[in-house]
């Protein structure tokens, strides 16, 4: 496979060595000073906080060139707009792996509608420097598969060859029907949680503050009654059913755990904050459409 990674950060330096590794032809394309550190030292990994750094030679470009079988794009979603603009003069079906709850349409209407596909990478890590630090738990091949579905849930060859070469390479990847409406379940948690979080100042001050973990389940849900379909997967319908006094002991004991300390949750960075942002623009627009 011919594969462009679009994004160079933590999540796609991950996705391009590992298919980079697996024999693929890859090109990870980045910008500025990270262009100039992969060039040097290729992808760099490292696993959580340990001394030992691994180096994948990944080939990085700062514009894409040519065709490709598959583009990935691995970018935050305030970002989507000015990828669009450069991927719409190259060949390739585009597969979309990031948050995103505003379905395909404006995806398509730049590139054309065929191009898209839509994921989520379920991986994670941060960036030490120029070093990937990932959590092996967590190296999207582990409990949790990374979804891709085609926008009209379709079972289709393209979508079956992609993820046959995914599992390949050691990435547990899984055909998901309903991709979008995953993606508006994620958005419905994730958004109110995070708002939540940088208003409190962190995951462990939000958990001592009854009142605002309270507002933030109150959010999650009416989030989850405005889409237009049922919450993808099916576990998040507890979110709507469970009584609220047993959700808040769940989520005040997750945002006290390591998982919640080491999520990136405590990012207030511009980047996370714009990303953050474009997100509920795009969750209020589906709620108004209701």
């Amino acid at each position: 496979m011919r594969l462009l990674v679009y994004g160079a950060g933590v999540l796609g330096s991950l996705f391009a060595a590992r298919m980079h590794e697996a024999g693929h032809d890859v090109s990870l394309l980045a910008r500025g000073q990270r262009l100039a550190a992969l060039r040097r030292h290729g992808v760099q990994l490292a696993e959580g906080n340990s001394p030992h750094v691994r180096r994948v030679p990944v080939p990085v470009v700062e514009h894409p060139a040519g065709g490709y079988d598959l583009i990935a794009v691995v970018v935050r979603t305030h970002q989507v707009d000015a990828v669009l603009e450069s991927l719409s003069g190259i060949e390739g079906d585009a597969l979309f792996l990031l948050n995103w709850a505003a379905g395909a349409e404006p995806l398509g209407a730049v590139i054309g509608y065929e191009r898209v596909l839509l994921g989520f990478l379920t991986a994670g890590g941060t960036m030490d420097g120029d070093v990937v630090r990932y959590r092996a738990t967590n190296l999207m091949t582990r409990l949790l598969p990374m979804p891709i579905g085609e926008p009209d849930g379709r079972n289709t060859l393209r979508l079956e060859r992609i993820v046959r070469a995914l599992g390949a390479a050691g990435i547990n990847a899984k055909a998901e029907p309903r991709m979008d409406a995953w993606l508006k379940t994620h958005a419905a948690f994730a958004v109110p949680l995070e708002q939540a979080v940088h208003a409190a100042g962190g995951p462990v001050a939000l958990a001592d503050d009854p009142d605002a973990v309270r507002g933030m389940i109150r959010l999650m849900r009416q989030h989850l009654a405005a889409m237009p379909t049922p919450p993808v997967p099916r576990g998040f319908v507890a979110l709507q059913t469970l009584p609220e006094g047993l959700l808040m002991v769940m989520l005040r004991r997750f945002l006290r755990s390591p998982t919640a300390a080491h999520s990136g949750l405590n990012s207030a960075s511009p980047a996370s904050m714009a990303e953050l942002e474009r997100m509920a623009e795009q969750m209020r627009a589906y709620t108004r459409g209701r």
